[in-house]
């Protein structure tokens, strides 16, 4: 197992070697996420910076380098985020981020097709994981009530239930999915 940081420019020449010794891929989980939360005027440019280099500069450069080593008929999975859709004041940055990962999973989904590699996105809502302990507790309680109540299942999901679709569209049961987004948010989006 490797742990590696996203946002690192030495991250894509890291996983490439450890990729090169398993004999290429079959698939690929770009799974990289940071926040930060605050008010547009928090905004700065060192926030915004680290962001986009682990969110969009991260998976961009990892799936550059990694592509030549993905067999015919791989699967890639890009884990976005529901902010990209909620328009949520206190989460501007992370929200584009995530957008603009949308947007490259669909051009990526394009540009491997013809090699039979699949490209799709998960989008997950409010789960259960460390994302948010960067907040102190109370503010972070009183946020994931505020999301939690905008869940049509009214809970968050856990790290499983969104690893389960991840798994899905990286088995070939998912073998004529390309393009797609799935949204594992409890029904957060359809309200």
């Amino acid at each position: 197992m490797l742990h590696d940081d996203a946002a690192s420019l030495d991250s894509a020449a890291r996983l490439l070697k450890v990729a090169e010794q398993c004999g290429g891929l079959n698939g690929l989980w770009l799974n990289a996420g940071f926040a930060q939360i605050g008010p547009l005027e928090e905004l700065t440019a060192e926030c915004f910076d680290a962001m986009m280099a682990a969110n969009v500069r991260g998976p961009a450069l990892q799936l550059a380098r990694l592509t030549p080593l993905l067999k015919p008929g791989a699967s890639v999975v890009v884990t976005a985020s529901s902010s990209a859709y909620e328009a949520a004041p206190l989460v501007s940055a992370y929200a584009a981020s995530k957008g603009a990962l949308l947007s490259m999973a669909r051009c990526w989904a394009a540009a491997l097709a013809p090699r039979q590699i699949r490209v799709n996105a998960l989008v997950p809502g409010p789960i259960h994981t460390s994302f948010r302990d960067f907040l102190d507790e109370p503010a972070r309680e009183q946020f994931e009530e505020a999301v939690i109540e905008q869940v049509a299942l009214w809970r968050a999901g856990t790290a499983e239930e969104a690893a389960a679709v991840a798994l899905f569209l990286l088995s070939d049961d998912s073998a004529y999915v390309a393009g797609s987004q799935y949204a594992v948010d409890g029904g957060l989006l359809m309200r």
